[in-house]
């Protein structure tokens, strides 16, 4: 569980002049809860912050989930150790297909909390320039394990090495992965997404819906 406090830095044009990508581990507790409308608030955490509103926070993008298998795999390819919140994620998991997960899938994190994934995760230059790696958003996307955002649906209190239970799976295909393929580098994947229904994130179903008005399904 990773929380990021603001960071003046020269890599982000956000409003704030800085940015909470920077995330460190805590042991908890910390509550969860959403946080409200995109735009007007940010983490569902309490005490990390989101720097800029305009992109990132809101009940749709509430938690940032990122399986530690992948930042493993990043280490192994940049030849560099990364700690868990290395991305800017809020969770880093262990055992969790997250990627994979599909959207609209619950997750029982810990007694109290749930979630539901909304969205993959869409690099951007404040992450770019928080890495320090050449051509990092086109490797970051290329990998195609972007991880999750998630919603809150029961808010509560988390503590690191809490237990993840996926509590329900629904019986569409669409995953992660292929949301953020849909999103980057696979546009004719757009109408595929439209099966998560009213799950997927409503920027992401928007997007979709433009798609298949202008080219069809």
């Amino acid at each position: 569980m990773n929380v990021g406090r603001l960071k003046a830095v020269e890599y982000t044009d956000a409003p704030a002049g800085g940015t909470g990508i920077d995330k460190r581990p805590v042991e908890g507790p910390v509550r969860i809860s959403a946080p409200g409308p995109k735009g007007e608030f940010g983490s569902g955490l309490d005490g990390d912050v989101v720097a800029d509103l305009r992109h990132h926070g809101g009940d749709d993008q509430a938690v940032y989930a990122l399986a530690r298998e992948d930042l493993d795999a990043w280490e192994r390819e940049l030849g560099r150790p990364l700690a868990a919140g290395a991305f800017g994620e809020n969770l880093t998991t262990s055992g969790v297909d997250v990627s994979g997960a599909r959207i609209g899938e619950r997750w029982r994190i810990g007694d109290e909390v749930v979630l539901e994934v909304t969205s993959s995760r869409i690099p951007c230059r404040t992450f770019a320039g928080h890495l320090g790696e050449k051509g990092w958003v086109r490797r970051f996307t290329q990998g195609g394990a972007p991880g999750a955002y998630l919603r809150v649906i029961e808010p509560g209190e988390v503590r690191a090495g809490d237990t993840v239970e996926v509590v329900h799976r629904p019986d569409h295909e669409v995953t992660v992965a292929l949301q953020f393929r849909s999103a980057t580098t696979e546009r004719a994947l757009l109408p595929r997404t439209l099966a998560a229904g009213a799950a997927l994130h409503p920027e992401a179903r928007a997007a979709a819906r433009s798609y298949v008005e202008k080219y069809g399904e």
